[in-house]
């Protein structure tokens, strides 16, 4: 299960490729933002055949079971296979300095370590410890119910999601959709158009959103419309670990 070297597939050029400042200015404005080409397409089709092996993941969730929708997926188990492990480390580099600003604007008091390891720390002090990064299986007439993904007292406010599937190669259908929700306004909704290894950076609960004197609190969800045909998979980077 861990035969993808994170070398491999060369990450750091990638991140190093996305405009930070302007992922940051998206997700402020919108709750979202999409990293272009993260991952290649052999590192998505070897991630997508994982899924086939239990021996990578500690559980599995049928969704129609809880009322989530329709589909699968399953959570990868520690020690996560290296590319996933690469992967959510250094987002979670590049994102932290966001979630602490976003914390500031919002008067909360949660402060971001600067690194996984630390942050991760204080989530198995609070009773955290089973790791959250899953692949989601999808086929045709599943869905996803509109959610927020939090599984403990903490929780980090950024996610990503990295569409492992070629988009009417593999399947059709099967937006990325997120809603916002103001007080006293009706819900907005976007559909984010992925390709295969494109991903997106969404909040997972709350983004700020800038007042005439101070940042409201806009509540976040997000979810998948009905795949048509076919066969979609995708990897959830969960930066928060659950009870």
């Amino acid at each position: 299960m861990n035969g993808i070297a994170p070398d491999a597939v060369e990450l750091t050029p990638a991140l190093d490729a996305v405009d930070w400042s302007r992922v940051e200015r998206e997700l402020e404005d919108t709750g979202h933002s999409v990293l272009a080409e993260l991952l290649p397409r052999c590192a998505c089709e070897a991630l997508a055949a994982l899924y086939t092996s239990d021996r990578a993941f500690r559980s599995q969730v049928v969704m129609a079971r809880h009322g989530y929708g329709r589909g699968e997926y399953k959570y990868f188990d520690y020690p996560l296979p290296p590319l996933v492990a690469a992967l959510r480390e250094r987002l979670y580099a590049r994102l932290a300095p966001i979630a602490n600003r976003w914390s500031e604007a919002l008067r909360s008091a949660a402060v971001y370590p600067a690194a996984l390891s630390d942050y991760l720390a204080l989530c198995r002090g609070a009773g955290q410890g089973r790791a959250t990064p899953l692949v989601l299986r999808y086929g045709a007439g599943d869905y996803n119910r509109l959610h927020q993904d939090v599984y403990g007292e903490l929780w980090f406010p950024l996610q990503v999601a990295v569409l492992l599937s070629s988009p009417q190669r593999d399947f059709s259908g099967g937006e990325f959709v997120l809603t916002e929700q103001r007080a006293r306004t009706q819900a907005r909704a976007s559909v984010v158009p992925l390709r295969q290894g494109d991903a997106v950076a969404f909040a997972v609960r709350h983004r700020p959103e800038r007042g005439a004197r101070w940042f409201r609190r806009v509540t976040m969800k997000h979810g998948v419309s009905t795949v048509r045909a076919g066969e979609r998979f995708t990897l959830g980077v969960i930066f928060h670990d659950a009870t």
